[in-house]
């Protein structure tokens, strides 16, 4: 039996691509190691999204040659620079692209001189690398919405979403394996449905997906800030299994900006989404993502955001320096913002909403929130998720101590009783 082991690097949505790969390799006799050094071959699943994560799937990719294993690279890095990627690594054995996903297990064969893969990848012969109380559902694949400063489109192309039949099959198996909560992402979530003839929308699936009991969340990330419609506000306000968490990246709040970076909407359109959805859903979570230092952004575009931010006061927040990413739009355009200047702005932008994070959640204390152990600490000391933070380590922590044993995946109360700039503090109710 041939032995194998993946690094899986970047979003959430190239997490469910390795896991149907593994699902794919199980399915056909390998046995899947953690240890590389142990693996016949390590395939590397790399992001190609911005330059650190490019960096870092390059840096991946040499650390595994020095195990002198069968070596393959898939993913956004491979899909985008192939022919380059073969020049400057020769000791990979194997690229596959994502466009030739389809093909993944010949080529493989081939590689290995056998013919044990006979099925291709199956979104229903996922092996979990989440906690198995907890997993992703990738509803659709690529983008449309062609942000100037985005590669996406590039890589992963069209928006094209996935069949609603083949995505409740899939929520049923994940369900089956002992699934609590269930967390939809996409490249653009709430665009769901637009490319399919039936009427189809995201809450057709929402609404399927609550028929599955097993579940005792559902969440969603990467909601369009455009597409989230009172239709979607109401349910997610009458549904107590969906969970008011809201992560809608807003990239900006200048309307000069905005319109540079090809977003739909502009800053009044923002403040009256989120005040809609606070108005629909009182204790909404607001999470969101902003770029800073985009061509051309003046002082004064850099201070309405600012603005924006202590007006809105997101719950939490992820803030990043523009990218100059080859074959965008942005790329070429003119006044491109020095390096140092960007990221003294990124500094002053979280240092604002350090203050604002911390404020909000000191009118947690007191509060019992409803959620999952997902980590022990020791023996009392325990991690928490509840409807206040997203499985992905982007939002703080929630931290939490229990008289009593408790299971990973265990459905508890916690009362809040400290906070902290990013992270809370409670105990488990007996």
């Amino acid at each position: 039996m041939k032995k194998i082991g993946i690094v899986s690097l970047g979003c959430a949505k190239n997490l469910v691509d390795s896991e149907m790969i593994l699902g794919m390799l199980k399915d056909g006799g390998y046995e899947i190691v953690n240890d590389p050094s142990e693996a016949d071959g390590i395939i590397v699943n790399t992001c190609g999204f911005i330059l650190d994560a490019k960096q870092e799937s390059i840096d991946t990719i040499l650390e595994m040659t020095k195990y002198k294993k069968k070596l393959i690279v898939v993913g956004c890095l491979a899909e985008r620079y192939e022919e380059d990627l073969k020049k400057e690594l020769p000791e990979v054995d194997l690229f596959v692209s994502i466009r030739d996903y389809p093909h993944i297990a010949e080529r493989i064969n081939e590689l290995f001189n056998d013919n044990s893969l006979q099925k291709g990848l199956c979104p229903t012969s996922r092996v979990l690398s989440t906690p198995k109380f907890t997993a992703y559902l990738k509803i659709s694949e690529g983008c449309n919405n062609c942000c100037t400063y985005c590669a996406i489109p590039l890589i992963r192309g069209s928006f094209r979403s996935r069949p609603l039949d083949e995505l409740i099959e899939e929520a049923k198996m994940l369900a089956s394996r002992g699934v609590k909560e269930l967390v939809v992402i996409s490249q653009d979530t709430t665009r769901y449905g637009t490319d399919i003839d039936d009427k189809t929308t995201i809450v057709t699936l929402l609404n399927e997906l609550l028929k599955i009991k097993e579940f005792e969340y559902i969440r969603m990330l990467y909601l369009y800030p455009n597409e989230v419609t009172d239709e979607l506000l109401m349910l997610m306000g009458k549904e107590k299994r969906l969970t008011p968490y809201f992560d809608m990246p807003i990239q900006h709040a200048s309307s000069r900006i905005l319109k540079a970076m090809n977003r739909r909407g502009d800053k009044e359109f923002l403040y009256e989404l989120f005040e809609r959805t606070r108005k629909f859903i009182p204790n909404a979570v607001l999470r969101t993502t902003i770029i800073v230092g985009f061509p051309d952004e003046t002082e004064d575009d850099f201070n309405e955001l600012l603005n924006f931010i202590k007006e809105v006061r997101f719950d939490h927040l992820g803030a990043f320096t523009y990218s100059q990413e080859e074959d965008t739009v942005a790329y070429n355009m003119d006044n491109q913002i020095d390096e140092k200047v960007k990221k003294d702005r990124l500094n002053r932008l979280m240092k604002v909403q350090r203050k604002i994070s911390y404020d909000l959640n000191k009118t947690h204390i007191g509060e019992i929130m409803e959620g999952l152990i997902v980590a022990k600490k020791d023996n009392h000391n325990y991690e928490f998720r509840s409807g206040w933070n997203a499985p992905d380590d982007v939002d703080g922590k929630l931290f939490v101590t229990s008289d009593k044993p408790l299971e990973l995946g265990e459905k508890v109360k916690v009362k809040i009783t400290d906070a902290f700039a990013y992270d809370l503090y409670g105990d488990v109710l007996n």
